[in-house]
């Protein structure tokens, strides 16, 4: 039996939590099996406790990549300051992100499911949604980073709040008012803080 580089076990592992982070951010947390998160990744399920312990190892790396994936999206094709912040937050509010869960923000699609979640589970997200933070407020009030850290994180939350409920709605016109307002209300609460 042929053995395997570690280089092959990390990027079967790293295929894994990319493939399962699509998953669980379509179909939730407690909507994803084992198998099911094994099988999107070409793998079968005696392969899972090669490269973690339980699903909420998988669950808390998942959440942890995706929220670095959002991370690097934020700071690598946005442009840098307010008008990169105005572009995040359009992308954020969109149509296209609310009628698209597995290729968006998990904040919006895991955010019930992670408060209930394992504390490894929660801890991977406060961990990764405090770099995401940090680059909003990074673009918000650079000079004055504890200030901004905690207006980024209501911005965020206004953003994934109203994501949520547009998600939620089967009206899609109401949908559509309601990530316009939710849009109109994020660039006023950035407007505000850029004059302050």
């Amino acid at each position: 039996m042929a053995r395997y580089t570690s280089d092959h076990k990390q990027e079967t592992r790293q295929r894994i939590v990319a493939t399962a982070g699509r998953r669980l951010k379509r179909d939730g947390i407690d909507g994803s099996g084992v198998a099911t998160l094994m099988k999107d990744a070409g793998l079968t399920n005696g392969a899972f406790y090669a490269h973690f312990g339980s699903k909420d190892d998988l669950v808390a790396a998942a959440v942890g990549d995706q929220l670095q994936t959002l991370h690097a999206s934020i700071v690598e094709l946005t442009e840098p300051g307010p008008a990169g912040l105005e572009q995040i937050i359009r992308w954020y509010l969109s149509a296209h992100h609310r009628d698209d869960p597995a290729d968006g923000c998990p904040n919006a699609a895991l955010l019930d499911e992670i408060g209930r979640g394992a504390d490894p589970i929660r801890q991977a997200y406060t961990d990764g949604v405090l770099v995401v933070i940090d680059g909003l407020a990074a673009r918000m009030a650079p000079e004055d980073p504890l200030s901004a850290r905690v207006k980024a994180l209501s911005l965020l939350g206004l953003m994934a709040g109203t994501l949520q409920l547009a998600r939620a709605l089967t009206d899609r016109q109401l949908s559509d008012q309601l990530l316009e307002q939710g849009l109109r209300n994020a660039l006023a609460l950035v407007a505000a803080e850029l004059r302050a």
